[in-house]
């Protein structure tokens, strides 16, 4: 299959309160941290509060000291969406976000700033000379485009990724008129994977250019059958990158983890242990978990499972 990069799947963000009772253990033990503990399972975590507020360098050390024990562990990061959706490329700005994300980038655990662009964002000289000026800003970091709409798909717009060294986020998304159909490209040494649901009420704040609701969350849970049509486009863009990255972004309930693990498992990347509590919640979804495979202990009993969250699953 020629070069067979390692490919790593991981979920968007770990604070998501929903996750309190249905992924994180109950009670948690003195000095828990969310991160910590889901870096045992993965080996990846998309950091997405970076798209609202510039990351302070204290808390990317801090951050760095707390997944050490696993050193395959690589971070990403959103950009800023002050750059992305308000197009505003003050100095001073760009300066602050950068010096939170030096410490990842020195410590080789920031394998790429992924730029999200809203629907609204389409192909055309205006926006395709603003992204080569992004690209000019950030060029000290390994840079990948997330397009919604399916304007960039033109071989003229992969050209502008392929000559500027951007990656291409593979997205799968509710359909919409001319959203970004699921893709398969490779254009720079980093292959990357956004999978977000693809049915969401809230979808429409992903179209525009208002930030999305914090509650709620992406309700999609991806089928095994799914997930098998995902794993061959990973396993065509593995064997043109140097590295690729799977974030799930369907948080509500932990799907975005159980989908993350089964992914893991389907590329033989796994690295055969589950959340005992997403285990409980999931027993169909993730019983080879549970049949010979490891299940990390934690520190609650098997009777408290997350009534909360099976409302909105």
């Amino acid at each position: 299959m020629g070069n067979r990069c390692d490919v790593r799947c991981g979920p968007a963000g770990w604070s998501h309160p929903h996750w309190n009772a249905c992924v994180y253990p109950r009670p948690r033990r003195r000095g828990f941290h969310e991160l910590e503990y889901l870096s045992d399972f993965f080996q990846t975590i998309e950091i997405d509060a970076t798209f609202y507020r510039p990351l302070r360098p204290e808390i990317a050390r801090l951050w760095l000291g707390m997944v050490s024990h696993n050193p395959d562990f690589i971070f990403t990061a959103k950009l800023h969406r002050r750059f992305t959706h308000d197009r505003v490329l003050d100095p001073v700005e760009v300066a602050t976000f950068k010096e939170g994300l030096w410490p990842l980038l020195r410590a080789g655990r920031l394998g790429c700033l992924l730029m999200q662009f809203p629907w609204s964002y389409r192909f055309t000289e205006e926006n395709r000379d603003f992204l080569i000026k992004l690209r000019r800003t950030f060029h000290e970091f390994p840079l990948v485009v997330e397009m919604r709409h399916d304007s960039w798909m033109y071989d003229e717009a992969l050209g502008v990724f392929i000559d500027y060294r951007l990656g291409f986020c593979n997205i799968d998304q509710p359909r919409h008129t001319r959203a970004m159909p699921p893709t398969g490209f490779v254009t720079s040494r980093i292959g990357y994977v956004r999978l977000h649901g693809r049915t969401r009420p809230e979808w429409r704040h992903e179209w525009s250019d208002r930030p999305m609701p914090a509650n709620g969350g992406n309700q999609y849970l991806y089928s095994p059958a799914e997930l098998e049509e995902w794993s061959r486009r990973i396993e065509s863009i593995r064997a043109q990158a140097g590295t690729a990255f799977v974030i799930a972004n369907n948080d509500a309930g932990g799907k975005s983890l159980v989908n993350a693990l089964q992914l893991q498992a389907m590329l033989g990347e796994s690295r055969g242990v589950a959340p005992p509590a997403l285990l409980r919640r999931y027993p169909a979804e993730l019983g080879e978990f549970a049949h010979g495979f490891s299940v990390q202990e934690d520190l609650f009993s098997s009777a408290d499972v997350c009534e909360d969250v099976r409302s909105v699953a």
